[in-house]
């Protein structure tokens, strides 16, 4: 109503002064010919209505022109009359030129499209995400939302990136609003305390503004989940105290990645199966031991550095920038160009197994690899991709592996947002050995195929209505009851289970013989065609009969 009201307020004040001089001019037209003596047709002197002097003024003003009415007009009346035209016509110039003016007025265009906004979260009755900020990395996640069944909001304060995603036309459309992504106003406006918003997106590489939009979208609205990016130690413990679900640090994610590669590859293959970036088919990489030369001692560079430190792995860090380091003498990190042959030459290049180019250029990545595979062939080269629209040149340039930081985020995010128990099943999967992820690969793959599909169930009236009432009249559902085939039920149907959350504890990989109670959370790998099945089972109570063998009444 307010944002009604205000771009109405803008119409009026623009469109004042022009009614004014409109209704002048009229009022003083209207007034000289109802004033002026007229002839009739026998000769009569009458005056003119107000009625027909207005009818008259009004035709004539608009250059419509009918005539002389009701009867011939005398000269002084012609003589009026020939003024009341410019005056009218001035006067609808004027008006018409502010109209003109007023359709152009950004103002007043903002304050339209802020209630059209409006008006669309209002209508919006599905769950839906906050993303704030429209770019490569951003526009990824908006498709795949999209993609999964989720609505997306857009905040963007730049206006030519508010024109590109309208651009993009979306299907269906993405509401945008063009405000500061911080803004409260701008927030509540958007859905934040809306029942569907499932969760809010802030990846912006700057940290302080994450952490001001995640102490704001607190305050505005405590139980909405939020993503946010932090690329320090420091920053994601203080969106940890402020509460904040998703703490996404893509250079803590690729050096667990590095560690992964080089302790337990098969959870490493899991896990990218997971976030969908590639099947399990694939051999895991194995990272061999022995010396490792990364270049860079950035963000990313240190983390790399613990981890090969608890690794127990020889490592030299080569720095251009010597402000990266707190102490110049710091062990493993020399200061100079790693992008230079006589630099890597004197670090040991031909006798390393690995080199990492981990600085924030990717052209610089991809040059000083190209050397480092020069002086030594059978070197296993990683690189660090910083920019999206690079993805191609990478693709091409036969690097071993590429950690892509957009990439990366994006499947984090998604995953996270949509499949929240996905993340949770990966946090107790990097618990376990190599030995435990290679024969869940196994199973995985003698069941169901490289690239089954994840989905979640809830145990409850809406998404579990059948077990709900076998449940509340007492009869045990078994676990094992959603893993068995609808047309068979003495046949394994191609799903397993993951996880199996109660309450606040984890069962990963849960006994079949389980029995289910009602706010229980499952998440399930399957083929499509088995989790049409798993869903079908927990909603039709004649299923369940026939699965359970019980036929009475549940």
């Amino acid at each position: 109503m307010e944002m009604k009201n205000s771009s109405l307020f803008l119409i009026l004040q623009k469109m004042r002064v022009p009614f004014i001089v409109l209704i002048i001019a009229y009022t003083v037209a209207i007034i000289g010919l109802v004033s002026i003596d007229g002839v009739t047709s026998d000769g009569k002197i009458y005056h003119m209505s107000i009625f027909d002097a207005f009818y008259f003024v009004t035709y004539t003003a608009t250059t419509i022109g009918f005539g002389e009415t009701p009867y011939v007009f005398t000269y002084p009346q012609r003589i009026w009359v020939s003024m009341l035209i410019y005056i009218t016509v001035i006067g609808w110039f004027y008006s018409i030129g502010s109209i003109i003016s007023l359709v152009q007025d950004k103002i007043l265009i903002k304050e339209l499209a802020r209630a059209r906004f409006k008006k669309q979260i209002k209508n919006l009755k599905e769950d839906f995400f906050i993303i704030l900020g429209f770019n490569s990395t951003t526009r990824k996640i908006i498709e795949k939302s999209l993609k999964k069944g989720f609505r997306v909001v857009v905040i963007e304060r730049n206006e030519e990136r508010v024109n590109e995603l309208l651009l993009e036309a979306y299907t269906p459309i993405v509401p945008v609003i063009q405000a500061d992504i911080y803004d409260p106003v701008a927030l509540e406006i958007s859905g934040i305390k809306s029942r569907y918003c499932k969760g809010l997106v802030s990846l912006f590489e700057d940290d302080n503004l994450n952490l001001r939009i995640a102490i704001t979208c607190k305050l505005t609205n405590p139980n909405v989940p939020l993503a946010i990016k932090s690329t320090t130690e420091n920053l994601t413990e203080n969106l940890s105290d402020v509460g904040v679900e998703i703490i996404e640090n893509p250079f803590s994610i690729i050096s667990n990645h590095l560690h992964l590669s080089l302790n337990s590859p098969s959870i490493y293959q899991i896990e990218k199966w997971v976030y969908n970036i590639d099947t399990l088919e694939k051999d895991p990489i194995k990272l061999p031991r022995g010396k490792y030369i990364i270049c860079g001692y950035g963000r990313m560079g240190k983390k790399l550095y613990h981890v090969l430190e608890e690794n127990k792995i020889e490592a030299t860090f080569i720095e251009i920038d010597i402000n990266q380091l707190k102490n110049p003498n710091k062990r493993g990190v020399v200061i100079g160009d790693a992008d230079d042959r006589d630099m890597l030459k004197d670090q040991g290049i031909e006798e390393a197994v690995v080199i990492i180019a981990g600085t924030n250029d990717d052209t610089t990545n991809l040059s000083l690899l190209s050397t480092a595979k020069k002086l030594n062939p059978n070197i296993i080269t990683i690189a660090r991709e910083n920019e999206l629209e690079n993805y191609s040149i990478f693709q091409y340039s036969k690097i071993d592996y590429v950690y892509m930081l957009s990439k990366i985020l994006i499947h984090k995010t998604v995953n996270a947002l949509i499949n929240p128990m996905s993340d949770k099943f990966l946090i107790l999967l990097k618990k376990q050995n190599e030995a435990f992820g290679a024969n869940l690969i196994r199973q995985i793959m003698d069941l169901i195929g490289a690239n089954p599909k994840i989905f979640e169930l809830i145990i409850d009236a809406n998404q579990a209505h059948a077990i709900v009432n076998a449940l509340h009249v007492g009869h045990p559902i078994l676990l094992d009851y959603l893993l068995r085939r609808r047309d068979d039920r003495v046949l394994k149907n191609s799903v397993i289970t993951l996880l199996l959350q109660r309450g606040n504890k984890f069962h990963l990989l849960p006994h079949t013989q389980m029995l289910l109670k009602e706010g229980d959370k499952l998440l399930f790998a399957a083929s499509y065609e088995a989790s049409q099945d798993v869903e079908y089972i927990a909603q039709n109570i004649h299923e369940l009969e026939y699965i359970s063998n019980n036929f009475e009444e549940f």
